[in-house]
């Protein structure tokens, strides 16, 4: 069997990057950019004054030779309105946070440093009057036609404000992938329905939605299956040629009514791995068809679904996004720890800060859980840490990966 970093090296070369689109600016937050940005113009794009206060020019006078203290009030400089020219060189012109610096002044003082009367400002005698004060030079942060961002950035607030600045009123992203979660099992339930004592709630979509709307991923829709190979083949024919992205649970070991691998290979999926070494989530499929679609069919127990899929699904969305695999965190574990099966252990872990093997801050607390049916047990979780293979025992303190939820 595969180990995990070869099973995940087999999904991230697998994944085809989804096509671009143009979207709003507005909406671009999270998006991942597929186009070139240069400035517009030079930023800022004129000498800007960065305080309310006075603008003058600073040169000495020169029959004393110094510099005045008193100035003239000769008009009001506002912030979005054309430059004013000092027509007095003994005068000053008020200035706004965020103004052009009126032509003829090379220095601002801040209000505070004045004393105003009867519309002559005076400046304290504790300031020492150069040129620039309080004024950031034209093209300072960057010039017109510089490069500022290229594809590939996932965009946030930082990155949005450049895309503002540079014009762009619309932008090409990666378009994202349309996924369809699907759980199979004649055992399931909805939540809200009546249910039998041989039935369970229909709990793994929800996770499965839940976990996807944190990561980003908003284009999402699920659907249930029943254990009949006909009505099976019928459905994923159509969910196939609908969305991008298949993600199952269930139906992928070595049961009965353990339909899905065989079907999706008879609809064209081709089978990339089927199993991979490690606890929870062993049965994990993994395919793709010609044109692109992917299905990752994971296992049905709770635990070892959602594990599955952050392992996994999400690395593999964020490749189709035409992102670079991030690595893990790495943190110590906060206590000894025994690994049993001779397969990559997956380790619930709780977050506790300090002690003296903390690594950024934190070290991982196990908290095993009964089996990968007992979800129960993931509450209070923030994750689950990758463990080798046992039969060994882990000291605390051993550096190991960590994966949040």
């Amino acid at each position: 069997m595969l180990t995990p970093a070869e099973a995940t090296d087999l999904v991230l070369r697998s994944i085809a990057v989804l096509p671009p689109e143009t979207i709003s600016l507005g909406r671009a937050a999270g998006r991942v950019l597929r186009q070139e940005v240069h400035g517009e113009r030079d930023q800022p794009p004129f000498h800007r004054v960065t305080m309310d206060g006075i603008a003058f020019a600073s040169s000495p006078d020169p029959v004393h030779g110094t510099i005045p203290r008193k100035f003239p009030i000769l008009g009001v400089q506002a912030a979005g309105a054309p430059p004013l020219a000092l027509t007095q060189p003994a005068g000053c012109i008020e200035v706004m946070t965020g103004a052009v610096l009126p032509t003829g002044c090379d220095c601002v003082i801040p209000i505070e440093k004045l004393t105003i009367t009867a519309g002559v400002a005076e400046v304290a005698s504790t300031i020492t009057p150069s040129p620039w004060m309080n004024v950031q030079k034209q093209g300072w942060d960057g010039r017109a036609g510089q490069p500022l961002l290229s594809p590939g950035v996932r965009l946030d607030a930082t990155h949005v404000a450049v895309l503002a600045s540079a014009g762009l009123a619309a932008v090409q992203v990666t378009r994202l992938p349309r996924i369809l979660v699907v759980t199979t099992g004649d055992e399931l339930v909805e939540p809200g329905l009546p249910i039998q004592a041989w039935q369970i709630r229909r709990s793994n979509a929800y996770a499965v939605l839940a976990a996807l709307q944190k990561a980003g991923f908003a284009d999402v829709d699920n659907a249930h299956l029943d254990d009949e190979p006909n009505s099976m083949l019928a459905k994923l024919q159509i969910y196939l040629d609908s969305y991008d992205v298949l993600i199952l649970s269930g139906g992928v070991s070595m049961g009965r009514f353990d339909y899905v691998p065989e079907t999706l290979s008879a609809l064209g999926v081709r089978k990339v791995f089927h199993k991979i070494s490690q606890r929870p989530g062993l049965p994990m499929w993994f395919g793709t068809r010609n044109d692109g679609k992917a299905a990752y069919a994971l296992p049905g127990n709770p635990v070892s679904t959602l594990v599955c899929l952050r392992r996994y699904v999400l690395p593999g969305l964020h490749a189709a996004l035409g992102l670079p695999p991030a690595a893990p965190m790495e943190l110590a574990l906060g206590e000894d720890f025994e690994v049993k099966p001779p397969l990559t252990y997956f380790l619930p872990v709780t977050l506790a800060n300090g002690g003296e093997h903390a690594v950024s801050g934190a070290v991982a607390l196990p908290k095993a859980t009964k089996g990968s049916g007992d979800f129960i047990s993931l509450l209070g979780t923030q994750g689950f840490v990758e463990l080798p293979p046992g039969p060994t025992t882990l000291p605390s303190g051993t550096i190991v990966p960590f994966y949040s939820w």
